[in-house]
């Protein structure tokens, strides 16, 4: 039982819920039990190595105008991913969902996107940081009410961005990297699909469709 492993770390503690809560509402479960300088927020299938959780809290308290950065996340086989992006837009999610289809001027839009016409080999604040590897200050993750609990699955890792950037900067920060087991859901079940277009319009109710500022 997961319960009753330590993960061979004492300090390691597995909080059972009685119930799947979502993934938002389940990490704010635990809010009221932090008592860090730091909250990670870490997807299952991350593969952490080093130091890299004391170094990128270390990195945060160093830069007081940054409440939330990322690491730059790899495939296992090596393939960077692609997942620090701007403000999520009506028409950049369609052409995300395009893109690899038809390419042309959605291919470019989604390169636009997932900013890969900037240089992502520099520390550079970013507009969506993905909730697969992410800090945040607890402060400040407690000041902004953790994640919406409405959103069950999906987008809930750009609203809290956007309630973090009221706070300060989220940045990437490339000199730090982890390795990600993902790969992009191809949408063949209903359920979830209807599930994103929930979560994607409560998303755009709260924010607008306008673009962001980087």
């Amino acid at each position: 039982m997961l319960a009753q492993t330590d993960f061979g770390d004492v300090r390691v503690q597995v909080i059972c819920l009685p119930k799947n809560l979502g993934f938002g509402k389940g990490h704010n479960s635990i809010m009221d039990r932090l008592t860090s300088d730091v909250h990670f927020i870490l997807n299952p299938d991350v593969i952490i190595r080093n130091d890299i959780l004391p170094q990128m809290a270390q990195w945060l308290l160093d830069h007081p105008g940054v409440v939330m950065p990322t690491p730059q996340l790899y495939f296992p086989d090596g393939r960077i991913q692609t997942l620090p992006r701007r403000k999520p837009t009506l028409w950049l999610l369609l052409a995300r969902q395009l893109a690899p289809r038809f390419g042309g001027v959605m291919q470019k839009a989604d390169e636009h996107y997932t900013m890969q016409d900037e240089d992502l080999t520099i520390p550079r604040p970013i507009e969506f940081c993905t909730g697969s590897f992410a800090a945040i200050r607890t402060d400040v993750f407690k000041t902004i009410g953790g994640f919406d609990p409405e959103y069950f699955m999906y987008v809930e890792d750009a609203d809290l961005t956007q309630r973090a950037l009221r706070q300060g900067l989220v940045y990437l920060l490339p000199q730090f990297t982890a390795t990600h087991a993902w790969h992009r859901d191809p949408m063949r079940d209903a359920g979830k699909f209807k599930m994103q277009l929930k979560s994607m319009g409560r998303y755009f109710k709260k924010w607008g469709i306008g673009k962001g500022n980087v």
